[in-house]
């Protein structure tokens, strides 16, 4: 299958051994040993690969056999990774084209990602406004030896953002040879999205033999453009069919603030239409546009990856080595329809630090004006075209450092420097200054779609955002055994780790000079510094009981302290058996969004039931954060326990139980709470209908979760008929449960997407099959269905649960010729849909994608 537990990695080490041992006496030299190891979740070397907690380890092989060709599309497919995070098909938001995992449903900024067991830079700037994380697409697929996902809290090894787990990513160690490979593929379901890549592996030198090995890679990945109106059954915006489904189109060209008073003719892509189709309960007639043709599902991408590591063996016991990562990434996407015109349209002014209205109403005499009073319009402007938006990403790496053997001590000293630099592109937005100026002497007729090149260019706005986020640190760890107990030995270890974090994320000239209408804004500056002292002890307590006790102080220079430690017991009374559990405490930093100097603008929608228009309907609102110095990090204390049953080398199962508690989670106040409270944060316009809503951040309500995984395997073996495996990770979410609204009653959302969308069961269980020449892999991925939020339901046909979503992917490999490996994958095999949630566009994106069928073909060759 695709994963392995830590366990089958053992047993595949001691099934190789013997062949080992007769190599090694076959040469005349020493039966090879098992050799100590670090395993993710600790620093104290170990033979025992199965530890105190749970660690799922992915190897090249598994993801090679997966046919998946994405780092991010593999990881996210983990069970652990439960909900609350979210891919590149998130385009409508500061971070588009990214791509994050979220361990146990916690929010990407809670699992901590980390290459060859260091912390690289987070992306270069926050997804929804406040979460640092890493972006899984600046990382190569390439040069990945292995991935350990350790799912226990870990704060008490690794510090802040490690409270739901840890991903490890292992590049390739002491390669030798070379690799290239190529593959195609593309959508069956017609949308014409095809995908491009290649890869290629260079190693020299065998670090015992040669004393040094120097490896390079590098991949590339080329995929076009998917937008909605590529895909047939989202391409008229019409899901009336479906249960609580409406007309999904976009009411405009109107005055007075009301919909059905329409302009006299069609102005620009739009059709007459019910207003009832749109907004269930209203009438009469409206004009309305497809938001199909202006919205992107999968951004274009162009993505390329290189690797560079250099390892020196300077002395039989002290190595140096090097590590470049240097990763470019395009994302182009439609950001949205030509700019809207209309009530709560707004500009930035720098000198108040506040948003200022833009008045739309349409001077007497203006020839879209049909009346000889000053009238409100809505309306779009069609003649700038749809809005762009190209996000360009340069992530690196650069790391040096020290280890050796000396005395009993194991040691390793590094420094690193690593960035994430962000430039977004946009064009076809408009000018706040032309469009006054147009508007008072009429210059351009927003009624019509032949105005002037010259009005229309003068509207027309192209901007640039930069954004870089920094990351320097220094590590130093030392490990050693201690000394001895009757039962064993004691392993100890100790780290001292130093860092500089950075953010500097503007936004462009155009906003700041209040040049640019309807303007996002995410402008964070802000730096510190982390200096952490931690220590490990490895007590054996019986021959078959070991504990493992670990404790981290770190100092932050903006808020102080935070000490995290963690106890946990590894008990095997039998061969095949192994019990285990753990408690410790963990915590998630404020991240410089929510604590340094910070100011967001964003758009959302509200359920208003005060609005004079449409009451009890979604309202379009313009909302303001703040950052707030003040804040504490959030707390954590886990409980992990279970057990691992392998009564042969071809059988498995394991079963762990996890529970986290969660405390002074940062957020904001929940807007529909401010909307039903009238609060006086939510700002009105004279009709009284919502234009804007302040908020700040603050270490609000507690959230508690607990669920089971499961992991099983077994082998068959056959002469005749090949080698058969069966394997599956599966996740059971027990509960979610988190206060909609600080200081209210908790709620639990597992199950339901009350809380974002988090089924109570995510897994996939795979069967591979090897004869001769060919392996063959078929993975059932399956993601459960959901109760619907009450709040979403709106009218009695309202589903009131989204549906499973259950695909097969398979791979197909052929090695008989020399040298090459030809591979056939096919994804969603079925071609099934994403089920239907009428909450969102069609689908959720955190659970499914809209390609359908996926076929690639590739081809790899062992020079």
């Amino acid at each position: 299958m695709l994963r392995s537990t830590v366990l089958s990695l053992a047993v595949a080490t001691a099934l190789t051994a013997p062949a080992l041992r007769a190599e090694d006496h076959d040469r005349g030299t020493s039966p090879t040993q098992l050799e100590a190891i670090t395993v993710t979740g600790s620093n104290i070397k170990t033979t025992d690969l199965e530890g105190p907690s749970p660690v799922q380890v992915i190897t090249a092989q598994d993801i090679k056999v997966s046919g998946k060709t994405t780092l991010p599309d593999f990881l996210r497919s983990i069970s652990a990774n439960t909900g609350n995070s979210v891919n590149e098909q998130l385009t409508g938001s500061f971070s588009a084209g990214t791509a994050g995992i979220s361990l146990r449903g916690l929010g990407q900024q809670n699992t901590l990602i980390l290459v060859d067991g260091k912390r690289v830079a987070n992306y270069a700037t926050a997804y929804n406004l406040q979460q640092t994380f890493v972006d899984l697409n600046s990382l190569p697929l390439a040069a990945v030896e292995r991935i350990e996902v350790l799912k226990d809290g870990a704060s008490a090894v690794y510090g802040s953002d490690a409270i739901a787990g840890v991903v490890n990513i292992i590049l390739k160690q002491n390669y030798q040879g070379a690799e290239a490979g190529v593959s195609y593929g593309g959508s069956t379901e017609g949308t014409g999205q095809t995908e491009h890549d290649f890869h290629l592996l260079l190693g020299h030198g065998d670090l015992k033999r040669d004393g040094y090995n120097v490896f390079f890679a590098v991949d590339g990945t080329r995929s076009n453009q998917l937008n909605q109106d590529d895909v047939s059954w989202m391409r008229d915006s019409d899901f009336r069919d479906k249960p609580g489904g409406t007309l999904a189109w976009v009411p405009t060209n109107y005055y007075n603030n009301d919909p059905t008073q329409g302009y006299a003719h069609a102005v620009g892509p739009v059709r007459q239409l019910p207003y009832g189709a749109i907004t269930p309960g209203q009438s009469g007639t409206v004009w309305a546009y497809n938001p199909a043709q202006y919205t992107t599902l999968i951004p274009g991408i162009e993505r390329y990856h290189a690797v560079l590591k250099t390892t020196v063996r300077i002395t039989d016991d002290i190595q140096a080595y090097g590590e470049a990562i240097y990763s470019r990434s395009d994302a182009s996407f439609i950001f949205g329809p030509p700019l809207a015109i209309g009530s709560g349209l707004r500009a930035w002014d720098n000198a108040s630090q506040q948003l200022v209205n833009i008045g739309t109403t349409l001077p007497a005499g203006n020839p879209a004006n049909p009346n000889s009073a000053p009238t409100p319009v809505n309306t779009n402007l069609w003649d700038l075209g749809r809005r762009n938006k190209r996000d360009h990403t340069i992530f690196s790496r650069f790391l040096g450092g020290v280890k050796g053997h000396s005395g009993n001590w194991d040691w390793d000293v590094s420094a690193q420097h690593s960035e994430s630099s962000l430039k977004e592109d946009v064009t076809d937005f408009a000018n706040r200054y032309a469009f006054q100026s147009l508007l008072a002497d009429g210059g351009y007729d927003l009624a019509s779609t032949g105005n002037p090149a010259g009005a229309v260019d003068a509207l027309r706005l192209a901007t640039t955002r930069p954004a870089v986020s920094r990351l320097s640190t220094v590590d130093a760890t030392a490990s050693t055994q201690l000394f001895d107990l009757p039962a064993g030995t004691v392993g100890f270890a100790a780290g001292y780790q130093f860092r500089n974090e950075s953010i500097n994320s503007r936004t462009s000239d155009a906003v700041l000079s209040g040049t640019e209408l309807r303007p996002a804004i995410d402008i964070i500056n802000g730096s510190r510094n982390v200096n952490a002292a931690y220590a490990e002890f490895n007590l054996p307590l019986l021959s078959t009981l070991e504990a493992n006790v670990a404790g981290r102080l770190d100092h932050y220079s903006d808020f102080g302290n935070a000490f995290a430690p963690k106890f946990s017991l590894r008990y095997q009374p039998l061969d095949w058996l192994l019990l285990r559990g753990s408690f410790s405490r963990g915590f998630r930093a404020p991240s410089l969004p929510e604590i340094t100097h910070s100011t967001a603008i964003s758009y959302s929608s509200v359920i208003d039931p005060y609005d004079p228009v449409t009451p009890g309907q979604p309202r379009s609102y313009t909302e303001v954060f703040a950052a707030n110095p003040k804040l504490q990090p959030e707390r954590s204390k886990n409980y992990n326990a279970g057990f691992v049953i392998s009564p042969s080398a071809d059988t498995s199962v394991g079963l762990d139980y996890y529970h986290i508690v969660q405390n002074g989670i940062i957020g904001p106040d929940n807007e529909q709470a401010m909307v039903d409270a009238k609060d006086p944060r939510v700002i009105r316009d004279a009709q009284g209908r919502i234009v804007t809503i302040d908020n700040q951040y603050l270490n609000q309500q507690s959230l508690t979760t607990d669920g089971v995984d499961i992991d099983f395997k077994q082998v068959l073996r056959t002469q005749r008929f090949g080698s058969f495996t069966l394997d599956g990770t599966w996740t059971r979410l027990l509960k979610y449960s988190e206060p909609l609204v600080a200081g209210q009653a908790p709620v639990n959302g597992a199950g339901s997407n009350v809380l974002g969308a988090l089924p109570h069961w995510r897994g996939s269980t795979g069967l591979q099959w090897s004869l001769g020449d060919f392996t063959s892999t078929l993975t059932w991925y399956y993601v459960g269905g959901y109760q619907q939020n009450p709040a979403n339901r709106l009218t009695a046909a309202y589903p009131e649960r989204v549906k499973s979503w259950s695909t097969y992917d398979l791979a197909i490999a052929y090695t008989g010729l020399t040298r090459t490996t030809l591979t056939l994958a096919v994804q969603n095999l079925q071609n099934r849909r994403p089920p239907w949630d009428p909450s969102n566009t069609y689908y959720d994106i955190t659970q499914a994608d809209p390609r359908g069928r996926f076929v690639n073909f590739g081809v790899d060759y062992k020079f």
